[in-house]
């Protein structure tokens, strides 16, 4: 059975190392290789590098403890490629995870059992389909993945597998092997240093709903003006923040963008991801406050390359202070059981009377979906509807979501979204 639906997907011949960038990924232009200055730069990075960690991490508690603005500023730069791995590992506490549990992953792959496997086989060949570790079918990458994958199901059975936890395993495999990035995707859900991100793949995707309540609220007060007019234009974070949240930008940034911002996230945290989703819309305020709706949900779903430059996006996202306001709007959000009005969400954003195309009502009765599902999503809830809710709307089926049997036991709010 595995195997079979495994078949369904036909990768084709795998390209030429010429025809791959840096990463492994197929290239969409040309490169130009690193100039000499370039290249030494990069190895005296290394090297300073190299110092700090000790062999093996052996000396990197140590000088965290000592110099802890030194390491912020170094991630901030970027970690060196061929060292990211086990600075990932050491940074975000998986490496202890593992020393403790000898054997336990191994255990979880070879001899467990998951409810979710066929899921999981489905989506493999979604995750970076244009890398060259994943494209071959029963390759290596696409293994390692399912093994990574079934193992966390059976793992954290209350959780089990959502689609989007694909992009954050695929991206670990690319710089450790299965046991490390099985334990590093642990120490992220389950919280070993920073806040625990289970809550962004649980039944009704309750720490999604906090974050973009937080994002809106932020970006209202850093950019009133944008603030505004997105509250004119019905337009919401949910509409295009999710999988920046879900998937931590890797999804459909940029690799060599999305991999500065892993380096930052797991050693700050969760608020690198609002300080980058800031500074986009920081850099093209200009521009979106003129958009109308049609056009704004395309803007926000597709930044410029230039946009795209980790050398520009990123100081203008560290400037962007959000530490001890976040944790105010947390304890704000808490307090109120993060539960707005479901009535006023619905008639603001159905945006009837300024929909005049197919397209823009799709837009309008997706986001209503996922109002809904942010209110109603229950053990009873279709687990199609709610995986399908971090995808870009354009890739969703609207016969699939817009149906009566994907509500469940709710099937009047069906008659909302007509």
């Amino acid at each position: 059975m595995e195997k079979k639906i495994i078949d369904d997907y036909e990768p084709g011949p795998l390209p030429s190392p010429r025809k791959m960038d840096r990463f492994g990924f197929l290239k969409q232009e040309i490169n130009n290789p690193p100039d000499g200055l370039a290249k030494g730069r990069e190895e005296r990075r290394v090297r300073k590098w190299r110092k700090m960690i000790g062999v093996g991490g052996s000396d990197w508690k140590h000088y965290v403890r000592r110099k802890p603005h030194v390491v912020k500023r170094r991630i901030r730069k970027g970690i060196p490629d061929c060292l990211r791995g086990l600075v990932w590992q050491l940074i975000s506490g998986s490496r202890d995870l593992l020393l403790m549990n000898p054997g336990v992953y191994e255990q979880l792959v070879i001899y467990e059992t998951s409810a979710s496997e066929l899921d999981i086989i489905r989506d493999i060949s979604r995750t970076f389909p244009s890398h060259v570790f994943f494209q071959q079918r029963h390759g290596p990458g696409q293994r390692s993945l399912y093994n990574v994958l079934k193992a966390y199901s059976v793992y954290d059975r209350d959780v089990g597998y959502v689609q989007g936890m694909g992009f954050l395993a695929g991206l670990l495999l690319l710089y450790m092997s299965e046991e490390d990035a099985f334990w590093l995707l642990v120490a992220l859900l389950k919280g070993a240093v920073h806040a625990p991100m289970e809550g962004l793949y649980q039944v009704g995707l309750p720490l999604v709903q906090q974050y973009l309540c937080l994002f809106d609220l932020l970006m209202k007060e850093h950019m009133p003006k944008l603030g505004e007019h997105f509250t004119q234009e019905m337009i919401n974070p949910s509409m295009y923040a999710s999988q920046w949240f879900i998937t931590v930008f890797s999804y459909s940034f940029p690799f060599h963008l999305a991999l500065r911002i892993w380096d930052v996230f797991l050693y700050e945290g969760v608020k690198i991801v609002f300080k980058v989703g800031l500074a986009l819309l920081k850099y093209r305020h200009d521009d979106l406050v003129k958009l109308p709706f049609e056009k704004l949900i395309h803007a926000l779903r597709n930044f410029p390359e230039d946009a795209m430059d980790p050398d520009t996006l990123l100081p203008m996202a560290y400037s962007i202070k959000v530490s001890r306001r976040l944790e105010e709007l947390k304890q704000e959000y808490n307090k109120k059981d993060g539960k707005p009005s479901l009535s006023t969400e619905i008639k603001g954003n159905q945006r009837q009377t300024r929909l005049n195309d197919p397209w823009s009502l799709k837009v309008a009765r997706s986001l209503v979906v996922v109002v809904v599902v942010n209110h109603y999503c229950t053990k009873h809830l279709s687990a199609t509807a709610l995986k399908t809710s971090d995808l870009p709307v354009e890739s969703r089926s609207s016969d699939l979501l817009l149906t009566p049997t994907a509500f469940g036991s709710h099937p009047e709010i069906f008659q909302v979204l007509r």
